[in-house]
């Protein structure tokens, strides 16, 4: 609700002819039209929000969509065209179009296909963008590839942390939604002299106090992953983790299903794949720095840029973070998941995605074509009605 609300009222903006400069004797002004359809390829982890926010940007500034749903949360992308339909898109202008990979190629592919909105893999994500470069028979215009494609997210506690506020700063980070969100928490970067013993032996407890298990249960504070897949892929880094690694605390569930208890691995250096590779589930490594200074080149030292956080209480470590954290979207002294519409644009650079950031004042007009019209308005006279 908060992305169509919010999108509705910048397109409200964005639809009235905008005025540039004012120099007498001519009128330049800029409009925006629709690209064209729009390829709408949505994720499993949020398959009710992050897609109405993709599909009803696309939407509101004029173009159909081709809506493809994640093939493992199909129903709610199917929920979400109902809602749509119901609420009054016209026939025609918005389809829903589950399936597996094979659907997601043929959609790229097209050669009318003017927009492609994409959140996903960075291995996803960049094979987008290399067939929507291809060039197909008719092709009227070059495609836009719109991506976000996941992090490597670090946090920061210096030795002017609050570690009662870092410890469920950093546990929240990594554990909710049991770490399948791109903005998650992998990897906690600390002092290695002054606060390291005490802040591993606290989120050590902290971890074991976790309830893992049934999330309809109001105790509990972690759930299962999604399935099976991501199961095994999870429980495989976790058994990396023992090889390039120290187990500094593992929380089991002794429940049937897809559980995977929240992991902390200490001792991993920034060449292990425990500190490089995205593993989306709630598998934590701890990483010594000598300075804040160093600290942050170890959270840089990764191909992406999303999210990053700091927990400290020096003004200047603060603002040092503030300009030298390389990430799209920075939280200091707060969990580093969550991002709110219009308050937090959602976004990130390098590897982490292309495109204007989700939730933004500028997110609307990669879907739209900007064209600037200017009149010489000195006339000498009218045209003559006769």
């Amino acid at each position: 609700i908060d992305f169509l609300r919010y999108y509705a009222d910048e397109m409200d903006c964005l639809a009235k002819p905008i005025r540039l400069g004012n120099r007498p004797g001519e009128l330049n002004q800029r409009t925006y039209a629709p690209r064209g359809v729009t390829v709408v390829i949505a994720p499993w982890n949020f398959p009710l929000a992050i897609p109405t926010g993709m599909v009803s940007a696309a939407l509101v500034t004029g173009n159909p969509v081709l809506f493809k749903p994640s093939e493992r949360a199909p129903g709610l992308g199917t929920l979400l065209t109902n809602i749509f339909i119901e609420a009054g898109v016209p026939t025609g202008c918005l389809a829903c179009l589950p399936g597996g990979p094979e659907v997601g190629q043929a959609l790229v592919a097209h050669p009318q296909v003017a927009t492609i909105a994409f959140t996903g893999s960075k291995t996803v994500g960049l094979h987008i963008l290399a067939e929507a470069a291809r060039v197909g028979s008719g092709q009227p215009m070059i495609k836009r590839v719109i991506a976000e494609m996941g992090g490597k997210n670090a946090m920061i506690i210096d030795e002017t942390a609050d570690l009662d506020e870092a410890i469920v700063g950093v546990v929240t980070s990594f554990t909710s939604y049991a770490g399948q969100k791109c903005s998650a928490c992998s990897r906690v970067i600390v002092h290695r002299t002054i606060i390291y013993d005490s802040f591993v032996s606290r989120l050590r407890e902290a971890v074991l106090s976790l309830e893992v298990g049934n999330p309809m249960h109001p105790f509990t504070r972690m759930g299962p992953v999604i399935d099976a897949r991501a199961q095994a892929s999870i429980q495989r880094y976790i058994a990396l983790g023992l090889e390039e690694g120290r187990l500094l605390v593992q929380r089991t569930s002794d429940q049937k299903g897809y559980f995977v208890g929240p992991t902390v691995f200490v001792d991993i250096q920034p060449h292990h794949r425990l500190a490089q590779e995205e593993i989306f589930g709630p598998v934590l490594a701890v990483m010594k720095a000598d300075s804040f200074a160093d600290a942050i080149r170890l959270a840089n030292e990764t191909e992406y840029a999303l999210t990053g956080g700091v927990y400290a209480r020096s003004p200047a470590n603060l603002a040092m973070a503030r300009e030298h954290f390389d990430v799209g979207n920075l939280y200091l002294n707060r969990p580093i998941t969550g991002a709110l519409v219009s308050r937090q644009p959602f976004g990130g650079h390098r590897f982490s995605g292309v495109g204007a950031k989700a939730g933004g004042e500028d997110y609307l007009a990669q879907f739209m074509i900007a064209r600037v019209i200017s009149e010489n308005t000195l006339r000498r006279g009218f045209e003559s009605t006769q």
